[in-house]
């Protein structure tokens, strides 16, 4: 008995040793949550410079993380098993993490400089009253092309120069579901938010048809490719062309009138983050008009930051194919959450395009 006693208190004394020490760990890992930052951002979507700009005013250290789709960056939040503090998804996946319970809600208070975004790219529709999301930039999607590898007549005003035959292995498209269905649908006349297979049919037939034409579907490295006149004619983002143009002037840009997609990319706080006071101070530095300015000469891609605009070149917001007008703008389209079954049905019919050729 004696013996069972004994062994019992030893029992007793070493759950209680345990729980001390795991408590320990935990307050220890807290606290040094407070000194440490992950942001979860697009691949070379931030000037390096500003990270370390925001440790050294903030003594935070950042640890950064790289995605390349908002599906993969969707997956590991939902994981759970990384605490992000940052991510920088797009409008439709703000949409969707909204309703999935994923975000944080934003303190405005803590984000001062929020006063220096413009008001046309607030309180847009995906996020009303900026509850869970601040602006990060923003863009098109169009076509970036070589005038002196195609043929005269075509300046992809219309969708349907794509199609031409002279353009036989000359494009590049991006690897993405929704740009190329999108596309597919905007260029027989349709919105890229169809909920309706037999238009998805009709235009994953039409975009059978363009398959000829079609060099490769990739990824970011369409950038170097275009650069180095891999290819004539390529399906991107704004930002994207912008950077392909910086390096190789022969290059153009254009947004076809049929319509495409008007895209935001914003900062949220997803419900895995340990510093939710550090991640309202990286918000708030990156709203900073010198520190947006200079993220935006980095990047290339628009920035809705408006105070910012008055400290880059003038010939940069002006022109009009990277800093749509409000008008201009007004014949675009957002990409909307469409759920589930739709975004399934959507991936299927471009993994059918895909194959294709």
């Amino acid at each position: 008995m004696r013996d069972l006693i004994q062994a019992t208190v030893a029992i007793v004394i070493a759950c209680a040793l345990l729980f001390v020490a795991v408590d320990r760990m935990q307050s220890a890992g807290s606290a040094g949550s407070k000194d440490t930052l992950t942001v979860f951002n697009w691949g070379e979507y931030i000037a390096p410079e500003l990270i370390d700009k925001f440790e050294e005013e903030t003594g935070i250290k950042v640890t950064y993380e790289t995605f390349d789709s908002n599906e993969a960056m969707l997956t590991k939040v939902q994981q759970g098993g990384s605490a992000y503090d940052i991510a920088v998804p797009s409008e439709y996946t703000i949409e969707s993490m909204k309703e999935d319970g994923l975000l944080i809600p934003i303190d405005h208070s803590l984000v001062p400089n929020l006063q220096n975004i413009n008001e046309d790219f607030l309180d847009l529709p995906f996020d009303p009253a900026n509850e869970y999301s601040i602006p990060y930039f923003w863009g098109t999607v169009g076509v970036v092309y070589n005038p002196n590898l195609i043929e005269d007549h075509l300046t992809f005003e219309s969708w349907d120069d794509l199609w031409d035959p002279s353009l036989e292995r000359k494009i590049f498209l991006v690897d993405g579901s929704r740009e190329v269905i999108g596309m597919g649908l905007n260029s027989i006349g349709h919105s890229l938010n169809v909920k309706d297979d037999a238009l998805l049919r009709e235009a994953t037939d039409n975009l059978i048809k363009l398959s000829p034409n079609i060099k490769a579907i990739i990824g970011d490295e369409i950038t170097p490719l275009m650069i180095n006149n891999e290819a004539a004619v390529a399906l991107t983002f704004s930002g994207q062309a912008a950077d392909m143009m910086w390096e190789n002037e022969e290059l153009e840009f254009a947004v076809p009138q049929e319509g495409s997609n008007l895209w935001f990319d914003n900062m949220v706080i997803p419900k895995t983050s340990r510093n939710i006071e550090g991640a309202h101070k990286f918000i708030n530095f990156m709203l900073d008009a010198e520190n947006a300015a200079q993220n935006a000469d980095y990047v290339g891609y628009s920035t809705p930051n408006e105070a910012a605009w008055e400290l880059l070149d003038e010939e940069v917001v002006s022109d009009e194919r990277f800093y749509p007008s409000h008008d201009q703008r007004e014949k675009l389209e957002v990409y909307e959450n469409l759920g589930l079954e739709w975004l399934g049905k959507y991936n299927e019919y471009f993994l059918e395009f895909k194959m294709s050729f």
